[in-house]
């Protein structure tokens, strides 16, 4: 009856981490894809004169960060869900 409980458990936890993560991880890659476009049209301007300003962390830095929590986050709830799904093959 355990082993049941554990793999119901698991597929819900499993479901919901990789329905979850999703989401911030494909913006992610879209903030990422956005940043090597830039970086190549500022190479084929002829590259930038750098200033101070120019080193700080952006709000596009910031939002990347917080999807990448996000997306580890989801991810861990998912790797919870194999655990469990796993305990309940073990557990008979």
């Amino acid at each position: 009856m355990i082993n049941l409980v554990l793999w119901v458990g698991g597929v819900v936890l499993l479901i919901l981490g990789i329905a979850r993560a999703a989401g911030p991880f494909g913006r992610m890659q879209e903030l990422d894809r956005l940043a090597d476009n830039a970086k190549r049209y500022d190479s084929w301007r002829g590259g930038s004169h750098l200033t101070a300003a120019d080193n700080d962390r952006t709000g596009a830095d910031e939002m990347r960060d917080m999807m990448r929590r996000k997306t580890f986050t989801w991810a861990a709830v998912a790797v919870v869900g194999i655990v469990f799904i796993v305990a309940g093959f073990a557990i008979k």
